[in-house]
């Protein structure tokens, strides 16, 4: 519901939020991405990504939802500002938690590269075990159809390849 600090603007696809503050000298700009419990195991990547990613927009927790938010002084607000956030924010939804995703994989991935290098094991020992696990149905369980784990060991594969030699043991 409007008010005279608060608009809700509704498309199909979103519901964003400016509010004003009290004293007029801050606009928000908020966007729901999606429900908190559905971010719990990303909230390390969301911070990474408020870091490194979302420029002047950034994720938030509040309610039992993560929104994408813009803050920004109304004096200094000029018309480019309130657009390129807007968005930025329709990005970040569009988006959704893919990144973080990513990232949480990347670093899982890592970890495995890690211990396989600490148990000395090569990048094709690596692949080797992953194959093995797949057809004996501890990844991706044994009704799972042959194409569909060619795929997945395709993507191991090059992920593998890509990271293994950025990881570096002590």
């Amino acid at each position: 519901m409007p008010t005279a600090d608060s608009w809700q603007v509704n498309t199909p696809q979103m519901r964003l939020l400016v509010i004003l503050s009290e004293d007029k000298s801050w606009l928000r700009l908020l966007l729901p991405i999606a429900p908190a419990q559905e971010v719990q195991s990303f909230l390390e990547q969301i911070l990474e990504a408020n870091f490194d990613l979302t420029q002047e927009v950034r994720y938030a927790l509040y309610q039992d939802v993560l929104w994408g938010v813009f803050q920004h002084s109304c004096p200094t607000l000029t018309t480019e500002d309130f657009k390129g956030a807007i968005v930025k924010l329709v990005s970040l939804k569009e988006k959704g938690l893919e990144e973080c995703f990513n990232l949480l994989i990347e670093k899982r991935i890592r970890q495995i590269i890690k211990a396989a290098k600490l148990q000395g094991q090569s990048l094709e020992a690596t692949l080797q075990n992953l194959k093995r696990m797949y057809e004996e149905g501890m990844l991706g369980g044994l009704q799972q159809d042959p194409q569909e784990r060619q795929r997945f060991l395709a993507a191991w594969q090059y992920q593998l390849e890509r990271l293994w030699s950025e990881v570096e043991i002590p």
